[in-house]
């Protein structure tokens, strides 16, 4: 599957880094996220790489049939409709559990332009204590990165401010529906 990935990704024009992750256990971010492309243009790019990723997906897709196809291609099922359930500790959990889990997750979670990133990713980084990849799909140079390592300091609002700049250059496929900085968190970075 990887030399199949890399064809594809050489024929379409897609350039990669030459980044990967260096760590067994990370979160990754996914952005700018403003297609339905961006899924199947990063995952040819992990595939490229011979690196296996990990998504979360809620449990109720995970049917007789569509389960194990979900699982095989690294899904992770999460409730997300029980209230009782923390979703925090379940994916912390898995973190826990793995030996290997590279978390591919969406800061803004949604293709749609959005007041300011979710901060789901920078908390599971922070309770897993793993580092998050800042990695970056750009639309105009037709180049993924699968991303600068960083480790949360725990201050959010200092390394927010920083994750964010590292897409000031970056081209989504829909700029907008795309915006970043303190358009996402204004002055109080709540």
């Amino acid at each position: 599957m990887r030399h199949i990935s890399s064809i594809i990704m050489k024929i379409s024009g897609w350039k990669l880094t030459d980044s990967r992750p260096i760590d067994k256990k990370a979160v990754i971010i996914a952005a700018p996220h403003t297609s339905a492309w961006d899924f199947i243009i990063g995952k040819l790019a992990f595939s490229s790489f011979g690196v296996k990723i990990n998504v979360l997906i809620k449990k109720e897709f995970f049917k007789p049939v569509l389960g194990p196809i979900l699982r095989f291609m690294g899904a992770i099922p999460v409730d997300r409709g029980n209230r009782k359930s923390n979703l925090l500790d379940q994916i912390v959990n898995e973190f826990k559990t793995r030996d290997e889990i590279l978390l591919v997750v969406t800061p803004e979670g949604s293709r749609k332009k959005r007041d300011k990133w979710k901060r789901g990713f920078y908390e599971i980084a922070m309770a897993a204590g793993v580092p998050i990849y800042i990695g970056k799909l750009d639309y105009k140079k037709k180049t993924c990165d699968l991303g600068e390592r960083f480790i949360p300091t725990g201050d959010f609002n200092k390394d927010i401010a920083y994750i964010q700049s590292q897409y000031k250059e970056v081209n989504a496929k829909y700029p907008e529906n795309f915006s970043w900085g303190e358009r996402f968190y204004g002055k109080n970075n709540e």
